[in-house]
């Protein structure tokens, strides 16, 4: 039964299924993170490639079902993946997830917090066109700032909602996300980075200078691109920016 609290919408293709299977290059020696496997369409075909399934389910009405009809490798843990740290689940090295589209910035930035070789996600396609935003873009954004410095991130096909019951209100994408071992561009601390992002994006038609007075109180003419909005800068300028402000305020938030 669908829950809208759940933001469930159900995949009913196996065929989308099994090509995020295949976009995963699962083998026998990977375990894998499934969240929100629903009815398990495709928890099945990731346990008969992965040595093992962890799928994290939030309705307990869905619950006794996989573990009627999931195989042996499918471990069925239930709960709320953004209460559960990820660090006391079973050890996993890849995630496969129809992702409740409810949960998508959350989860998203709580996964880019763990170690892993590779993810393929879906999300609404308005999402992960901001996943992938420049500059000049209007969909740039904090999100694709942030994911930028973390990972390569690429969209790997679009996907009718009709695929999915009931169809969510737009379209959806299958997206690849690979962390990077070694991030493109510095920064100097990753918490003061992001809540410096956050703000700049939550005033991106201000210019800088006047976000920079309601955070600090001054504006101090060494700092560069007071003149120019954030939505304007590259993810390096922004990031050299952001470098910047920390050595000199850091101590002031």
């Amino acid at each position: 039964m669908y829950k809208k609290k759940f933001g469930q919408h159900f995949l009913r293709d196996p065929s989308i299924a099994k090509r995020e299977v295949r976009y995963a290059d699962i083998t026998k020696q990977d375990i894998v993170l499934e969240i929100g496997p629903g009815y398990g369409i495709l928890t099945k075909f990731l346990a008969e490639q992965a040595e093992q399934v962890i799928a994290v389910e939030i309705d307990s009405n869905l619950i006794s079902h996989l573990r009627r009809t999931m195989p042996s490798n499918v471990r069925i843990i239930e709960g709320d993946i953004l209460k559960i740290d990820l660090n006391e689940l079973p050890s996993f090295n890849k995630i496969v997830s129809n992702l409740p589209f409810n949960i998508s910035s959350p989860i998203t930035f709580k996964l880019l917090e763990y170690n892993f070789d590779k993810a393929i996600l879906i999300y609404q396609k308005e999402f992960a066109e901001r996943m992938i935003a420049k500059i000049g873009d209007k969909n740039y954004s904090r999100l694709s700032v942030m994911l930028a410095y973390k990972t390569r991130c690429r969209i790997l096909e679009y996907i009718s909602k009709k695929s999915f019951y009931p169809p969510p209100k737009i379209d959806v994408c299958i997206v690849e996300l690979i962390p990077y071992k070694t991030p493109p561009f510095h920064i100097e601390d990753e918490v003061f980075f992001s809540n410096i992002v956050r703000e700049f994006f939550n005033h991106r038609r201000k210019k800088i200078r006047y976000t920079l007075k309601s955070l600090f109180g001054i504006i101090n003419k060494d700092i560069p691109f007071q003149d120019k909005r954030i939505e304007e800068l590259t993810h390096i300028e922004i990031a050299d920016l952001i470098n910047i402000l920390y050595h000199k305020y850091n101590d002031k938030l």
